[in-house]
Parts: C-alpha cells; sequence; structure tokens
C-alpha cells in the first residue's frame, strides 16, 4: 500500500503526459478540467507558463484526482473524500497559497471549503448552486418553433459579441466583451449556432466548446429577455446537441442553474439527465490574512 502523494507542477505538458488518462477516463464529470486544459494547450494565448499550479494525486501507483489553480487562484477540483480534502487544504495552507475560491461537485467542493476554512480561518460562501447533466436520447422539442439553426460566421461577429455581452450582464458577470478582448474572455473557443426564424432574425443562440475525449459542453445558451418563452432555447439547444451527435460527440454535457425550474425542465424535456450537483465556493479572510 502506496501513501497518497500530491505532485504539483507548473508544467502543462507534464501534467497532462500523466494525468491526460485519469481526466479522459470521466469525461462527464471531468468536463470543466478537459476542456480549460485543452484551451491553455491551443488556444494562442489563453496559458502564460508558471501562472498555473497542476496538482496529481498519486495513490499505488496511479492517478486518483486532480486540480489546477489558475491566476484568479480559484481551485478546480475533481472528485476527493472528505479526508482527502482536508489533507489537501492542509498541504496547500503549510506551503502558503491563498485562494479565492473552489470549485467541483457539491460533495467534494463543500468538503474542501470546510477544511480549508478549519485550516486558514477563510470564510468560504456558496455562490451558486448548480446541476450538471449528461444528454441521454435526444428527443426534439415540442411543439418546436418555426425556424432553422446557422452556424454563426465572421459577418456575425459583433451581434454575437453584443449578445455574450447581455449575457455576462444577467449573470453579474464583470467582463470587457469587445473585439480587442474577444480572444481573452472565456467565450472565444466555443463554436456558435443561432436559431432564425423563418425570415432569417436570429432570435436564440448556443454554443459549445471543443470536442475533448469524445465529450462536448454546450455553453452558452442565451436569448434575449424580450424573446423568451416562445421554445427558441430549446430548438437552438436541439440543434447543437445533435450536431454534436452528429459529428462523433459520445458525451454531451451542460450546467444548469439549480434555482432555475424553467431551464432545468427544458433540459429534461431534451433528453438530458442530471448526473450530480456542482457548487462554486468563494472565500473571504480577514484584513490580516489577504495577501
Amino acid at each position: 500500500m502506496h501513501a497518497d502523494t500530491w505532485q504539483l507542477t507548473e508544467d502543462i505538458d507534464d501534467f497532462v503526459a500523466r494525468a491526460g488518462d485519469f481526466l479522459a477516463s470521466r469525461p462527464a464529470l471531468h468536463n470543466t478540467p478537459l476542456t480549460t486544459i485543452e484551451k491553455w494547450r491551443t488556444h494562442p494565448g489563453a496559458f502564460v507558463p508558471g501562472t498555473v499550479l497542476f496538482g496529481r494525486l498519486e495513490s499505488e501507483g496511479e492517478t486518483r484526482a486532480v486540480f489546477y489553480r489558475p491566476p484568479t487562484r480559484r481551485l478546480t477540483l475533481t472528485p476527493l473524500s472528505p479526508d482527502r480534502a482536508d489533507a489537501l487544504a492542509a498541504e496547500l495552507s503549510r506551503l502558503g497559497h491563498t485562494l479565492t475560491g473552489v470549485t467541483a461537485d457539491h460533495d467534494t467542493a463543500t468538503a474542501f471549503a470546510e477544511a480549508w476554512q478549519k485550516h486558514t480561518g477563510a470564510t468560504p460562501t456558496l455562490r451558486v448552486r448548480m446541476h450538471l447533466y449528461r444528454l441521454g436520447t435526444l428527443t426534439p422539442p415540442e411543439p418546436h418553433p418555426e425556424g432553422r439553426g446557422r452556424v454563426v460566421g465572421a459577418q456575425d461577429h459583433e451581434h454575437l459579441m453584443r449578445w455574450c455581452r447581455e449575457l455576462a450582464a444577467d449573470l453579474g458577470e464583470s467582463v470587457t466583451i469587445d473585439a480587442g478582448s474577444w480572444e481573452s474572455t472565456r467565450f472565444a473557443e466555443k463554436r456558435y449556432t443561432f436559431w432564425e426564424t423563418p425570415d432569417g432574425t436570429p432570435v436564440s443562440l448556443a454554443g459549445v466548446n471543443p470536442t475533448v475525449a469524445g465529450m462536448v459542453r454546450v455553453d452558452p445558451v442565451y436569448t434575449p429577455a424580450h424573446l423568451r418563452g416562445r421554445g427558441y432555447a430549446a430548438a437552438v439547444t436541439a440543434e447543437v446537441s445533435r450536431a454534436a451527435l452528429t459529428a462523433g460527440a459520445t458525451e454531451i454535457v451542460l450546467y444548469t442553474d439549480a434555482g432555475n425550474p424553467t431551464s432545468n425542465a427544458l433540459y429534461q424535456r431534451l433528453g438530458y439527465r442530471r448526473i450530480c450537483d456542482w457548487a462554486p465556493y468563494d472565500f473571504t479572510y480577514a484584513a490580516s490574512q489577504a495577501g
């Protein structure tokens, strides 16, 4: 029996070489690290060497869990038992790391947040409770609104950025989205589809991340407020889900706000099934602790 050890590195290629198979073994559950690391590896300017700490839990010669801590100092974790979450919190605290929060499945995030509070005195606050869904059998929406899906092209970029700005505002995100900043935003690497009415007017959009380990994540889905309630979001989500399946995706996932019954019911009608809860916690510190 080998003891658990956390192997830390700032070398993304070494990390992927050692942890890539583990991440790909559960693509739906590991969708966030898979898509984030793929963006860092392939999207120009997305990754600055030396700014991200990667961790890999090794036990009995196998990778059992991973984390990464980007410049925002928000930790992202794959599932951990409470005792392992406590051990990681103790180790990162001992090494002098200051974290702004943690994101993981609900049980892991909660266990780590409680452990971080115990070891550092930080106060954890749950930002929002989320659900993670995976597509089972795609079911077209009924009633189905008239119109069609159309892949967003270069000529639509101003329209796309405007809707992404509106979405960010709806979510309370403080972010600049314009031609100069676009490539640095979380929206840049995605492929987008508009749902258009029969006269060619865009009324809703859905984005998907590039396929990684056979997995595609639908994100974001947005309909302007004055156009909601007409089935457009369901139609465009079904369209991008169908296109991903046709292209060979074996897992299609998405996140929802657990407090939004309308969107959760919509995705369930389309054939998405909840696989776990998700939780982002924010950490605040007393003035004497901040660093």
